[in-house]
């Protein structure tokens, strides 16, 4: 494995959970901060969540706050982001990224994307 690659996505019903799983390549998580981004038909790609090398500092947008959380597997070379209670409006492509730095946040810059994972919320 040479990028990441995420997996997980699919059809769920409003409040339903799905968990979505990021592959990353060996050693990725030890140093570099890791996020989660999605895209909605016709908007732009937005921050969902990030969470740091360490795995104590986590960020979440507000609007998956309480619903969504961010966790990582070093030892797997892997990430996660557990969404609960999902709504209509968390239709999107979501997609796992490597941050620059150590850090990971909404100011933080990535540099290494995966191809994205399609989740889709249904009433």
């Amino acid at each position: 494995q040479a990028q990441l690659v995420e997996s997980g996505g699919g059809l769920a019903q409003a409040g339903a959970s799905l968990r979505l799983t990021c592959a990353a390549p060996a050693r990725t998580l030890s140093e570099h901060g890791m996020g989660w981004f999605r895209q909605a038909p016709g908007k732009g790609r937005r921050f969902v969540a990030a969470i740091g090398r360490s795995g104590i500092s986590t960020y979440y947008a507000d609007s998956v706050k309480g619903r969504f959380t961010i966790s990582k597997d070093d030892a797997k070379d892997t990430v996660y982001l557990q969404m609960n209670s999902l709504k209509l409006e968390d239709t999107a492509i979501y997609y796992c990224a490597r941050s620059k730095t150590i850090l990971a946040g909404p100011e933080q810059e990535y540099d290494e994307w995966g191809q994205g994972t399609q989740v889709t919320v249904s009433s």
